[in-house]
């Protein structure tokens, strides 16, 4: 049976594994890796991993992160933070990611998701794009985390960016970002219905029935999570957890799950 692909997303400051709350205070997980060898356990479809502070601090991802877990990683990953070019992007490929996450330097590169594609396919190149409500102007994207903003409207953006040939996108909620209070499911599905690549729903999951939603009702490809997937409980204690797939193929087709 068909189902979306369920990806945890991992966010690293330094090398520690962090997570946010609407992209703010930073709250330190664990090690990284531990949590790789535990979601090989649970199966997971695949990670991605985020490096929230390449961009602002000049630098790509850690190369030796990256050899680290694919050494441990029994599934596809995928990493972002700091790319800005095809040699960066041979780097880190060599280094066993399978996919590339732009986001920052595009906005400097206007070329380079066209060159990553020409060099590397569309399936290796994934945009994520920041989305936050701006007062009086709607939804806008915004780059360095947050820190910028470049009044572009995400709609629109994401069909600039299935144009230059981007394999998948990743829409990520400012707003919604830790909150577990469910995804933006009018973005997703505004940007759902106006490209057809994959659009990965990312930012606000707080239960798995998020999950679906952003399926059936935002039209989401793949869904992802950070929040759902590192903690337990409603005093937010740590947990690395995944559902079983046995869980994930009742929930997607509408079954209860016992």
């Amino acid at each position: 049976m068909y189902r979306p692909r369920v990806i945890p997303a991992l966010l690293l400051k330094g090398l520690g594994l962090v997570k946010t709350v609407k992209f703010k205070n930073p709250r330190y997980i664990g090690d990284p890796i531990n949590a790789v060898k535990i979601f090989n356990d649970l199966k997971a479809d695949e990670l991605v991993f985020l490096d929230i502070d390449a961009s602002n601090e000049n630098r790509t991802i850690s190369l030796d992160f990256i050899k680290n877990v694919g050494y441990e990683a029994n599934m596809p990953f995928s990493v972002g933070g700091g790319i800005k070019s095809i040699n960066d992007i041979v780097k880190i490929i060599n280094a066993g990611a399978e996919k590339v996450i732009l986001n920052t330097s595009i906005f400097k590169n206007k070329s380079l998701i066209n060159d990553a594609v020409n060099e590397f396919g569309s399936s290796t190149v994934v945009v994520s794009i920041n989305v936050k409500k701006k007062f009086l102007r709607g939804k806008r994207i915004y780059i360095y985390g947050q820190k910028k903003y470049t009044g572009l409207d995400p709609v629109e953006y994401s069909k600039y960016i299935e144009q230059q040939g981007a394999g998948e996108i990743i829409i990520n909620s400012i707003d919604n970002d830790g909150t577990m209070l469910g995804y933006d499911i009018d973005l997703i599905k505004e940007i759902s219905s106006n490209v057809s690549i994959p659009v990965v729903a990312l930012g606000g999951a707080g239960k798995l029935e998020d999950l679906t939603c952003a399926v059936n009702k935002g039209y989401a490809s793949a869904v992802s999570a950070g929040s759902l997937f590192v903690y337990h409980g409603p005093r937010n204690a740590v947990l690395i957890n995944y559902p079983s797939k046995k869980e994930l193929l009742k929930l997607f087709n509408n079954e209860n799950i016992s």
